[in-house]
């Protein structure tokens, strides 16, 4: 009996390192069809697991509570399972440097616990190459034994879209390798258990490696040539979104739109590809202008807010300005790599401290990594601007009355910061106010 039936049998569990966004429904939609150790070495995470709270907000707190899945923060559980998926982040370090520190220590964990016959999948976004030129390495050091001999390797890259309800884990086609025959066709039979939409077997560890960061890497060039168009049309008075309106009448046209480019995934996965194309010496254009564009637009809105003060003879020392979203995108909780966080620290350069709301996060996350102490919506007043950075349902459905109340009364000067272009803009100005959007 090989190792995919004694698992659907339940006869041995499979295990995945890593509780996160990607992690966490990873394990649930295991262990509807497996036994399975779901371990994070963060012992609160686990307690909040194991007490049926979901820190990610995307499948339910009921989901966690049923699941079957065995919450652990103890390495030793890892050594019943030959069956591992390894789901840490991979961000990057000052300089925009590829981090491995959590993959690197998550294979020392999972290295230590193999036995003859086990399979390791990396799901962790990587550039080409990581798998088997530094994870493999460590596998073997820690274990003793050898890959392709005693243990095999595999790739299949996360796809989940933090915050998204209609495209989730089970119907979104799951890209799958390994590395030979046997071991691709184990990790695809695996991953057919729980994906409705279905695998697709890629030829190679790294072609599935490369697939990964070149989906962010699209996108992120996309934007980016839309950010650069909104600041072109800035410069010539000309409405952005009447122009993508209007081009968009255009079968073949791509309805992408500017906006602020942050996350776990768009604005850090083009920096491993770059680092990669360098250490291959060749010298990315595209990719890193790309990225020197959308990782400036914080900025870039922030010194428009600014001028637009300056132009409306508003003292900027005394401005009060209220920011409404702090999340990465809208309807998430998720707050890494955001880039609303780029506004917020431009404005400190002119000795403003906005306030910022949001609903959606959590206030004790946001203070431990940011520093700022949330203000609910009801308690924003008296303010000059208003920038609508994320628009969650919550602040897109709002209208010009409720906006009203939050600023300062006795005719003051009203400005609406709408990033996205979600609100009527004949609607604000037709109530005296001054809109302005990407």
């Amino acid at each position: 009996m090989g190792l995919y039936e004694r698992i659907v049998d339940r006869m041995e569990p499979l295990a995945v390192v890593g509780l996160g966004y990607v992690g966490l429904p990873l394990a649930i939609a295991f262990s509807n069809r497996a036994e399975v150790i779901a371990f994070d070495v963060n012992e609160k995470k686990i307690a909040d697991y194991k007490d049926g709270i979901d820190l990610t907000g995307d499948i339910g707190n009921a989901a966690v509570r049923n699941s079957t899945a065995i919450f652990t923060s103890d390495p030793e559980l890892l050594g019943r399972a030959r069956f591992f998926v390894i789901t840490v982040p991979t961000p990057v370090r000052s300089g925009n440097v590829p981090d491995l520190q959590y993959v690197e220590s998550a294979s020392r964990i999972v290295g230590s616990k193999l036995t003859h016959g086990s399979i390791v999948v990396f799901e962790s976004t990587v550039y080409p190459g990581v798998t088997e030129e530094v994870c493999v390495p460590i596998l073997e050091a820690e274990s003793g034994l050898r890959c392709g001999i005693d243990f095999k390797v595999g790739y299949s890259p996360e796809r989940i879209n933090p915050g998204d309800k209609v495209r989730k884990l089970e119907n979104i086609v799951k890209i799958v390798s390994g590395m030979d025959g046997e071991t691709l066709e184990t990790v695809a039979k695996m991953y057919e258990l729980i994906i409705d939409a279905g695998v697709y077997r890629a030829e190679s560890i790294k072609v599935a490696e490369a697939a990964k960061v070149i989906e962010n890497a699209q996108r992120d060039i996309n934007i980016a040539f839309m950010n650069e168009l909104s600041m072109l049309f800035h410069q010539m008075d000309i409405p952005t979104k009447a122009v993508l309106e209007a081009a968009a009448t255009k079968w073949n046209f791509l309805p992408f739109k500017p906006g602020l480019v942050g996350g776990h995934c768009i604005g850090i996965d083009p920096y491993y590809l770059t680092y990669k194309a360098e250490d291959t010496g060749y010298h990315s254009r595209i990719i890193l202008a790309g990225r020197h564009i959308n990782d400036g637009m914080g900025k870039y809105i922030a010194q428009s807010i600014v001028k637009l003060l300056v132009k409306l003879k508003v003292d900027i020392s005394r401005a009060k300005i209220g920011i409404l979203g702090l999340a990465y995108k809208e309807e998430c909780s998720d707050i890494r790599n955001t880039k609303v966080i780029d506004i917020v620290e431009e404005f400190k350069e002119y000795a403003v401290v906005p306030e910022v709301s949001d609903p959606w996060v959590d206030r004790h996350q946001v203070y431990e990594e940011y520093g700022i102490e949330l203000t609910d919506i009801d308690n924003m007043r008296d303010l000059n601007v208003v920038v609508v950075a994320v628009p969650h349902r919550c602040f897109a459905t709002m209208d010009v009355r409720e906006f009203e109340k939050m600023y300062e009364t006795g005719g003051g000067t009203k400005i609406l910061i709408d990033i996205k272009g979600v609100y009527d803009k004949r609607d604000f100005e037709s109530s005296g106010f001054h809109y302005w959007s990407l």
